[in-house]
Order: C-alpha cells, then structure tokens, then sequence
C-alpha cells in the first residue's frame, strides 16, 4: 500500500470521484483491509487487469509472428474491460458525486457540490472511463476553494491510503491520456484552417 506523499505527474482529463468523509475516530485502512473494502465489480476489474498484465508480459517474448495473436488478445481484453467498467457505472455508489478535473497518481483535483475541510480525510471512489479505471482510496483534502464560475468548490486531495498497483494504474493513465491530448493537438495545429 502506498502511503507517502509522493509527487506524480498530473493530467487535465475529465473523471468521475464519490466522495465520502472517512469517520474520524476510524484509524485509516491497511492494505488487506482497503482491498475488503473493493464493491464486487471493481474487485473483478482488478482481477482481469491482474490476469492481462501477467499474460502480455508472457506473449510479449513472442516473435513477430504471434503480433497478431497479441492485438486480438488485446481487443478482447478491452471489450471485458469495457462492459465491467459499464456495470461498475450502473451501481449504486457511496458518497457524493463530484467532477474530476485533473488526475495523477499521487492526487486529483475536482469541483465539489460541497466544501471539503482541509486536513480531513475522505473515501474516494475513481472512476476514469476512458483509461477503464475504477479504484477505492483514502485521500486527505490539501485545499478547497469557492468556484463562483463553476458553481461548488475547487478542491485538491492527495492520495494518503491507496494500493501500488492503482498508484501504478493512475500512473500509466495520466501519460497514455497526456500523449494521446498531445497527439491530437499536434492534428489540429496541422489542419489548415
């Protein structure tokens, strides 16, 4: 379980987070007790991520010829992940809904319907559809602010409990997600206008 105040990388992207204090007198979960936590989809997330991770390390000693065998793999593993991801997002969720704006793998930053406390710690539940990541965590809120814009709060937290491999996951995402912003930035600045 990760649990030091290491400073990743952040993307602006889009996400959803549930929010919920976690209750004071309550001391912080350990790494056994943060996975019991997991709803059941997101526990078979885990899992099938877990298998695929093992399984590409595995084909990846493959020659060339088996390129094809390992894209198809690929598209059937993103199809699992895909109808998982949709039945995590039909299920009922604890705590308040709030829009991510920034992720990375040490914190987020979101626009609250309520003010958070700073220096309070909070049940966060991630869910980043277009990297096909839905995580549980403990963050600790570092800042919180009025948005007169936006309407609700600008709040930052950092992850203060969370597991390494979604530490890793974050990781991964917010620079997959950063090339592929950069990609389509390099189209649009080659499209005459």
């Amino acid at each position: 379980m990760n649990s030091q105040s290491n400073s990743y990388f952040s993307v602006a992207h889009g996400f959803a987070a549930y929010l919920s204090p976690w209750p004071k007198e309550q001391p912080l979960p350990n790494d056994h007790e943060l996975r019991a936590m997991l709803p059941l989809g997101m526990q078979l997330i885990s899992q099938v991520k877990a298998m695929e991770a093992d399984c590409l390390l595995q084909l990846r000693h493959l020659d060339d010829e088996a390129r094809t065998v390992i894209d198809y793999l690929k598209l059937q593993s993103r199809k699992i992940d895909l109808v998982l991801q949709h039945v995590l997002e039909q299920q009922t969720h604890e705590g308040e809904r709030c829009s991510g704006l920034h992720f990375g793998g040490s914190g987020i930053h979101i626009l609250s319907p309520t003010k958070l406390v700073p220096g309070e710690a909070y049940r966060i539940t991630l869910h980043i559809r277009e990297a096909l990541i839905a995580i549980l965590c403990i963050g600790e809120c570092t800042r919180c602010e009025d948005e007169a814009s936006e309407g609700g709060f600008d709040c930052e937290l950092s992850f203060i409990e969370i597991l390494d491999e979604d530490v890793e996951q974050l990781v991964k995402a917010s620079l997959n997600i950063q090339q592929k912003q950069l990609q389509q930035r390099k189209k649009q600045q080659q499209t005459p206008r």
